[in-house]
């Protein structure tokens, strides 16, 4: 499997979420071994699934294609920053509301002098 192919950006963000090949698999609407394919390069059916893939990941379909937004401004997100964008994406929106005003919070409070 290539370091940096579909299959390697796909797997990568699985592991980020902490999610099953099983898991993924499930929310695409898919088999565990059509995950295993994607993963290794041997990509079934991903051109339909795509959008899918991409939505259940939290990641835009240029990222999973072509390993970067190309919409992105170049000052692209670090990993601790689209993995914050990925866990806000998955809370109900109460609880989005809580992480911003907590984020608000700590934001203000770091920019405070010591």
């Amino acid at each position: 499997m290539s370091d940096h192919g579909i299959g390697a950006r796909i797997r990568s963000a699985r592991k980020d979420l902490q999610l099953t090949q099983d898991a993924l698999a499930t929310a695409v609407g898919v088999t565990r071994s059509a995950v295993a394919q994607w993963e290794t390069d041997r990509a079934g059916q991903i051109t339909g699934n795509l959008t899918r893939i991409a939505a259940v990941l939290g990641v835009n379909v240029e990222w999973l294609v072509h390993g970067t937004d190309l919409r992105a401004p170049s000052n692209a997100a670090s990993g601790d920053e689209l993995a914050m964008l990925r866990l806000y994406r998955e809370c109900a929106p109460e609880d989005r509301q809580f992480l911003l005003r907590t984020a608000r919070k700590l934001a203000k409070a770091g920019r405070q002098p010591a």
